[in-house]
């Protein structure tokens, strides 16, 4: 029986991140919610320091963290400072939430490889922080382009080809 594994990711507006990775081989669920931030039970209008993120249930038989981040790297701008297309602020920061040692060093080792290929015209802002723990948004935001298929999204595959073969 495969054990499935979680991974926490912030990378601007979480309708865009959770509408391309929903539909990542090995990716089983995905929702959106508030993390990092200065209060408990965050809400759309009141999640002071939180990233609007996304907490991805996947089988790691069948993808990997790694593989995740590749595709993190692809589908977001990593390289803007609290900035995903028109959205502004630190809601929608850039940010890996790791879980342990092992995912920290996957992240650092992912940013070196996307800093080195020189596919960004500037260098990787992405945040590194640890894991709290993730709030769920309202039920509103979840599958909201799915509900609302014409939504606003700043999120989309900026490149085919991944970083690493090995993912």
């Amino acid at each position: 029986m495969t054990t499935y594994k979680k991974a926490y990711l912030a990378g601007g507006c979480f309708w865009g991140m959770e509408d391309l990775f929903r539909t990542r081989p090995g990716v089983v669920d995905t929702e959106v919610g508030y993390q990092g931030g200065q209060n408990d039970n965050p809400t759309y209008k009141n999640h002071p320091g939180h990233a609007e993120g996304i907490e991805i249930t996947y089988n790691p038989d069948e993808t990997s963290f790694k593989a995740l981040l590749d595709y993190f790297f692809r589908m977001h701008n990593p390289t803007t400072v609290d900035q995903q297309g028109n959205d502004r602020g630190s809601s929608y920061r850039s940010a890996i939430f790791y879980q342990n040692e092992e995912e920290k060093q996957i992240a650092e080792e992912m940013i070196a490889i996307v800093d080195a290929s020189g596919r960004w015209d500037n260098k990787v802002v992405t945040r590194l922080e640890p894991w709290d723990i993730f709030w769920n948004a309202e039920d509103y935001h979840q599958d909201y382009l799915v509900k609302n298929p014409n939504g606003y999204t700043c999120h989309f595959l900026r490149f085919e080809t991944p970083f690493v073969n090995e993912v």
